[in-house]
């Protein structure tokens, strides 16, 4: 088995977060940027927000969404706030607090994120490039968030516009192939080879 402390263990993952509940607690700074993140990657994401007090920009945010699928309660965390919800998001400013969600959601069996602490986290969110269907996510093992913003940036930048194009052709073709898995695998291996040659100068 394979150990390599310099390596990233993460195994990335793509939730379709329209078909699972998702619950965050906190809905100050710290909440609204999850908010608004999660939203802006998947906008139909089901959400419970449950928190004692709003931040007003999140209630603007949702203004501005229209359909969106998020959920307010304001009042104290509780235990049952956990039930029906497949992952949970710690995001208050209270330590303590944070630590109770934590130990609650692993009671019941959930998977959770406590912003700002790794070491307490069981999935990170990561930075995301999107263009059209193609969608790379970016981690750095909790090291440097500032760096893996940046590296999106840069991405986004690189990706031309018109890469959802590519895929959109890519498909069709794939949907015409003949064969079985892997003759179609080797026929789109050799229509995609140009992606990778280096263009002379």
């Amino acid at each position: 088995m394979e150990n390599n402390p310099g390596r990233n263990p993460l195994y990335p993952i793509f939730l379709k977060l329209h078909e699972l509940k998702l619950l965050i607690v906190g809905a100050g700074e710290v909440g609204y940027e999850k908010l608004f993140f999660i939203l802006k990657s998947s906008p139909q994401a089901a959400i419970t927000v449950v928190a004692n007090w709003v931040n007003p920009e999140i209630e603007k945010l949702l203004s501005e969404r229209a359909g969106h699928r998020v959920t307010i309660i304001q009042k104290d965390f509780e235990i049952n706030d956990i039930d029906g919800h497949q992952l949970v998001i710690a995001a208050t400013n209270i330590r303590e607090l944070n630590a109770q969600i934590r130990k609650a959601a692993h009671t019941k069996g959930k998977l959770v994120n406590v912003a700002d602490t790794p070491d307490l986290c069981d999935f990170y969110l990561g930075s995301i490039v999107t263009k059209g269907n193609l969608k790379v996510a970016i981690s750095t093992n909790g090291k440097s968030p500032t760096f893996a913003k940046r590296f999106r940036q840069v991405l986004e930048e690189i990706l031309p516009d018109d890469t959802n194009d590519l895929l959109l052709q890519l498909g069709a073709i794939r949907d015409q192939l003949k064969g079985g898995f892997t003759e179609k695998v080797k026929q789109l291996n050799e229509i995609t080879a140009s992606l990778l040659s280096k263009k002379s100068e």
